[in-house]
């Protein structure tokens, strides 16, 4: 018996509204263009660079943001690009994937 199962034997004359069976939508604007992600050394030290989003600079940073939370990395945004530091390319596509962007990977 799953949850919803459980909710109607609680609450027989509960009737779903709509907003509740529609699906999540993301809040952030998706592309038609992959994202490239690609991978480079600076000073001897790995970086995951991502390039290649063509949103709002709101969009842009709130992605950013959620991506170092996630990898518990740092990172920054210069020239229309995330920087994160370390080798994350995996787990970054994997995230993106996820969220309904097109990822592509560049490099070794």
């Amino acid at each position: 018996m799953d949850l919803q199962d459980q909710l109607k034997n609680l609450f027989p004359e509960h009737k779903p509204s709509e907003e509740e069976k529609k699906p999540v939508k993301s809040d952030i604007w998706l592309q038609d263009d992959p994202i490239i992600c690609k991978y480079e050394k600076r000073k001897g030290k790995p970086i995951t660079i991502l390039e290649g989003y063509n949103g709002a600079e709101k969009d842009f940073k709130k992605l950013a943001k959620e991506l170092k939370t996630k990898l518990s990395v740092g990172g920054t945004i210069k020239n229309d690009s995330i920087i994160i530091q370390g080798d994350y390319r995996n787990k970054i596509m994997d995230i993106l994937k996820a969220k309904g962007f097109n990822v592509k990977r560049v490099g070794g």
